[in-house]
């Protein structure tokens, strides 16, 4: 097994990666969610989602309308995205999801389903609840085909920020226009390890299983309403209803016996009851799906865990001077980028904003589900991007660096960032200095010295290896998730002072 990273000798494990760092040959078990990517708020998620929708939405106005020689010009683009390796696969990266007859298969199958043809399957995800054949490792397939242009894109943008060589010339393959509503076809620059073109895949749009779940939708949604009904035709006495003892409920083994539970039977009774299904798809739509965490990672890919107190070493022994200023933003990017996963993902270095005129050392996009940076969002302190500003000076910082971090905020892009700097000889007035730009409006800056890391790595470690609970405490200290950051909020609350 050869790792990307090692295979390009990046120096960095699974943690301090954006991407799923997968196998050069074989497949991880993981698969591409189109759920995950309904809740990214940054332009390449919401560039992933209007690829979706517009063929999503082209496919099923093509099925409604009869049109099947358009319903199958459409599929048939689909193939088997070997070049991200990840799905089911034993072996070498082939043989599931979709060959050059799924997708034609997939057509006809839309064509021929009611739930389709009444509006019960409005997104991909529903087709894995109501047509034959249609699993998670499909859906991630179908997903991967359709936004392979942003896929490319992304995969070029990691290339540059680690070094990685591109291969010129490189067929694309078929990549969704959402503007004409076509498939097109080119050549592009990616990688190729052992001459196989490679498609990298942000950590934050795969999972193990699929937000919206069929046995989920099942248990808890349409077997309760068919409990329902079964007790209300007993009581009035009528032919066919399951009989109980007692007037008791009927039971989920009841249940399947006489409705059946095969995805055949659910599409028959869902069809017969939209909105049931329409209830849960509204609930699951109301409830972002969770990234897979460092550790759901290192089980199902077997890579190690990030390791915290190197990466911070590393900072630590980086030497203060412009010397070594690339050293130290490296060193910075890797642990913030560890430390912060998941709620930060997507990290770039000197990204330029104002047509070039300005830089950014790090910027991350906020995709957090709670914690810290969902409170941000929760009050209206703009971050869509998060800033990171690294300055590796022998001296204080002072005024000039805090407007150039500053002047790098918009309402469009986010209002918060942090300096990252070695040390200060008086911390309590550069902190004051912050407070003064927050209550001028010019954004929230948070300043982070070799001590304040040495901190939020204390405090993660503590979360991620809490002390055992004393059960003879009536008022035990409540249990932080990593998310918390109680640092940030530490000096967020003294901006706000």
């Amino acid at each position: 097994m050869t790792r990307v990273s090692e295979y390009y000798s990046l120096g960095r494990t699974q943690g301090t990666l954006d991407f799923v760092d997968v196998d050069t040959v074989n497949d991880i078990q993981v698969y591409v969610d189109p759920g995950s990517i309904r809740y990214l708020q940054d332009d390449w998620g919401k560039q992933c989602l209007k690829m979706l929708e517009t063929f999503f939405d082209s496919v099923l106005d093509s099925v409604r309308s009869n049109d099947k020689r358009r319903t199958v010009a459409l599929l048939s683009q689909l193939r088997e995205p070997n070049e991200t390796h990840l799905g089911i696969s034993r072996g070498p990266s082939a043989g599931r999801g979709f060959g050059s007859k799924m997708g034609a298969s997939f057509a006809e199958k839309l064509a021929q389903s009611e739930a389709a043809k009444t509006g019960l399957i409005q997104d991909l995800e529903d087709t894995a609840f109501f047509i034959d054949g249609v699993d998670k490792d499909i859906v991630s397939d179908v997903t991967t085909n359709i936004i392979r242009g942003p896929l490319i894109t992304y995969t070029q943008q990691m290339a540059e920020l680690f070094g990685i060589p591109l291969e010129n010339d490189v067929v694309s393959g078929p990549v969704w226009n959402p503007v004409s509503l076509e498939w097109e076809n080119g050549f592009t620059e990616l990688p190729t390890p052992d001459g196989k073109k490679l498609l990298l895949v942000p950590k934050v749009i795969v999972r193990r299983s699929m937000h919206m779940s069929r046995g989920e939708y099942y248990r808890n949604h349409l077997v309760p309403v068919l409990q329902e009904e079964e007790g209300d035709a007993a009581s009035r006495g009528l032919a066919g209803a399951i009989r109980t003892r007692g007037g008791r409920k009927a039971t989920q083994k009841e249940i399947r016996r006489k409705y059946g539970s095969t995805k055949p039977d659910v599409t028959r009774e869902t069809l017969k009851r939209p909105s049931v299904y329409e209830h849960y798809r509204q609930i699951k739509r109301q409830v972002a799906p969770q990234p897979l965490t460092h550790r759901e990672l290192s089980v199902t890919a077997d890579t190690p865990m990030p390791d915290y107190e190197r990466l911070l070493q590393d900072v630590i022994d980086t030497p203060s001077g412009k010397a070594d200023a690339t050293r130290y933003h490296n060193a910075v990017e890797c642990l913030l980028t560890a430390i912060f996963y998941p709620s930060l993902s997507m990290s770039d270095k000197e990204t330029e904003i104002h047509d070039g005129r300005k830089r950014i050392d790090i910027s991350y996009t906020n995709t957090a589900r709670d914690g810290f940076f969902k409170y941000l969002i929760r009050h209206r302190i703009q971050s869509r991007y998060v800033f990171v500003e690294c300055k590796n000076y022998g001296k204080d910082v002072t005024n000039p660096e805090l407007d150039q971090l500053s002047s790098r905020f918009s309402t469009l892009r986010g209002e918060f960032g942090i300096l990252a700097c070695r040390s200060f000889q008086d911390k309590a007035s550069f902190l004051r200095r912050c407070r003064d730009t927050a209550r001028d409006g010019r954004g929230y800056v948070i300043a982070l010295d070799d001590e304040d890391l040495k901190r939020l790595v204390a405090d993660v470690m503590a979360a991620l290896n809490p002390d055992p609970v004393d059960t003879s405490d009536p008022d035990p200290a409540p249990i932080r998730p990593v998310s918390e950051y109680p640092l940030l909020h530490e000096r967020l609350k003294e901006l706000h002072g």
